[in-house]
């Protein structure tokens, strides 16, 4: 058994090439949406912080996993509506392309709604 990793970059160098270019971008894109977000890990899963958890993404066998948290996900619903999702998550196939615009209006959103919480 490995580590568990301390970074986002430890996490996502434990994928396979494909699965990490994909969390790259998945990365990249919630830190254009954040700037201001500071990285971390919690939950043993790549965590962006601005006011508190804005939000989470994970690679699993078959799907990234994004979780916004709940009140993330209600606007989006019927964007979200064609993948699977849980309360506070959602499943993006890794045979389909990962939809980086819906995750940088999800993110900017989580944003606003932690800075008006913080206020």
């Amino acid at each position: 058994m490995t580590a568990k990793p301390n970074t986002i970059d430890e996490y996502i160098a434990t994928f396979p090439y494909e699965v990490q270019k994909m969390l790259e971008e998945v990365r990249a894109t919630i830190k254009k949406a954040a700037p201001e977000a500071t990285e971390a890990i919690k939950y043993a899963i790549p965590t962006f912080v601005f006011h508190g958890n804005l939000v989470h993404f994970a690679a699993f066998k078959n799907h990234i996993g994004f979780y916004p948290a709940p009140q993330g996900m209600e606007k989006f619903d019927k964007e979200l509506a064609v993948y699977k999702k849980g309360k506070g998550s959602v499943q993006f196939p890794l045979d389909k392309p990962i939809p980086f615009d819906l995750i940088t209006r999800i993110t900017v959103f989580r944003v606003k709604q932690n800075s008006e919480k913080k206020k």
